[in-house]
């Protein structure tokens, strides 16, 4: 524990684990706002946030849930497809609002090649908003329109039911068109904000 006169106690979102300090003074250095993209349980979290010394303001806020109103009808929020569609709502959003540069921050979450924190980042981009990036770590095209779900699927069906119905208990044969859900999503999100 502590001892010794020099010993300083660490900041509390430090030892909570939930601040990485040195990371976060660089990604303020750049004095551009922050695409933060968090991971929950259920949903993918995006949003645009600029430094306050008061505290971080968030300018744009999206929810994978909200991908609902523009017909999402597959019942999980978190997987690829929805994380790269969360992204692009809030790319529009970002737009509307006049954000033109963002700079990812992905907090304490790893790094990992196609994951779906670059899903949402590709969606941001997509949708028109700059940043510096490389392509190596975005998913592939087929990835993000949800083909690995709709084929995975499919094989359970044919082979192995009894575990399809514990792996895919909520959901139904729309699956199989996730293509086609995410295609329709797309162009009513773009249609919203006159892109189309």
């Amino acid at each position: 524990m502590a001892r010794g006169p020099t010993y300083s106690v660490k900041f509390r979102r430090r030892r909570e684990g939930k601040t990485n300090y040195r990371k976060r003074i660089k990604l303020l250095l750049s004095k551009k706002p922050r695409l933060v993209i968090r991971k929950t349980n259920r949903y993918i979290i995006a949003q645009i946030v600029e430094f306050d010394p008061k505290g971080d303001r968030t300018i744009v806020y999206t929810n994978s849930k909200e991908l609902i109103k523009y017909g999402w009808k597959i019942p999980s929020f978190k997987n690829l497809p929805a994380a790269y569609l969360t992204g692009f709502l809030l790319g529009m959003k970002a737009k509307k609002r006049g954000i033109k540069e963002v700079i990812l921050d992905v907090g304490l979450h790893p790094v990992t090649k196609g994951n779906r924190i670059f899903a949402c980042y590709k969606g941001v981009l997509d949708a028109g908003i700059c940043s510096s990036h490389s392509d190596d770590y975005f998913p592939d095209e087929d990835r993000i329109k949800g083909g690995h779900i709709a084929s995975y699927y499919k094989t359970l069906k044919e082979k192995n039911p009894e575990f399809l119905r514990r792996q895919f208990g909520r959901y139904s044969d729309d699956v199989l068109r996730i293509s086609e859900i995410f295609e329709e999503v797309k162009n009513n999100i773009m249609k919203e904000f006159g892109e189309k």
